[in-house]
């Protein structure tokens, strides 16, 4: 039986705990690449580079794993993964992440970790992006370590519909004090932010960006915030169809003469 390959990539460097974390994950089931960005590029979403030369180095190899740094963004990872590094071959899963910090809610159209995820679901390859909602540089990746390996274990034994891309996040927490998994839907909320004024010593303005996340439906017990709040770890399927099918029979009230897709075959 051919041994599988397994495609590693994360937001926040190669040289990250959380990436570390990612391939002890991904090393169970198979042979293992990492192609992760030299420098963090959280916040990036699907961003690609297009006006400035890229860079591929190799950083390590080991038995059953080779690191590389690209110096693009996670998605600029995953394109010269499957485009040009591993062209002709084939993929069985790709994860993304450990992330350090959660990508629950809207910051799945913000993370990083989740464009690359998405991005490898576009190849035809099943993929995780896997966060545990913890900021710090030395989180504890132990919990998500046990539930990254449960959750692809499941997934590889499985017959899969593609393309499929999962969105898992892991609560804070020592692995007994977690409750287990949910099978969720994103949570309906925002960011407000704020925007810092200060002055560098030359009395230059310059901004610094922080912001509070708005719950619209704390309440709601099937959202991924909620899940993370109670312990569980949630996991939340994502597509890449941004339509808004519930507004289509109130437009075509509006917009009597233009046709469009029945929103009842979606159903």
């Amino acid at each position: 039986m051919k041994e599988r390959l397994i495609l590693v990539t994360n937001d926040d460097g190669y040289a990250s705990k959380g990436l570390a974390a990612a391939i002890e994950v991904a090393r169970t089931f198979g042979r293992v690449i990492a192609v992760a960005p030299e420098t963090p590029q959280s916040g990036m979403s699907q961003a690609i580079t297009m006006y400035n030369p890229l860079y591929l180095r190799k950083i390590r190899e080991e038995e059953g794993v080779d690191v590389y740094s690209f110096s693009g963004t996670p998605v600029d990872c995953v394109k010269m993964a499957f485009d040009y590094l591993l062209r002709g071959e084939r993929i069985d899963l790709m994860i993304s992440g450990i992330n350090h910090g959660s990508n629950s809610a809207v910051n799945v159209l913000y993370s990083g970790t989740m464009g690359a995820a998405i991005e490898g679901s576009f190849y035809g390859c099943p993929a995780v992006g896997l966060s545990l909602d913890d900021h710090g540089a030395d989180a504890d990746f132990e919990a998500s370590v046990i539930y990254g390996k449960r959750i692809i274990g499941e997934l590889l034994s499985g017959p899969l519909e593609l393309p499929l891309c999962l969105n898992v996040n892991v609560p804070v927490g020592r692995p007994g004090e977690l409750r287990g998994l949910r099978l969720c839907r994103q949570n309906r909320g925002f960011w407000r932010e704020e925007f810092y004024r200060h002055e560098d010593p030359r009395g230059r303005e310059y901004f610094w960006l922080t912001g509070a996340f708005v719950n619209e439906e704390p309440d709601a017990e099937d959202t991924d915030e909620w899940a993370l709040r109670n312990k569980y770890v949630s996991v939340v399927p994502v597509q890449t169809d941004l339509t808004d099918y519930r507004q289509m029979r109130n437009l075509g009230r509006i917009f009597p003469s233009v046709g469009g897709p029945d929103p009842e075959s979606r159903k």
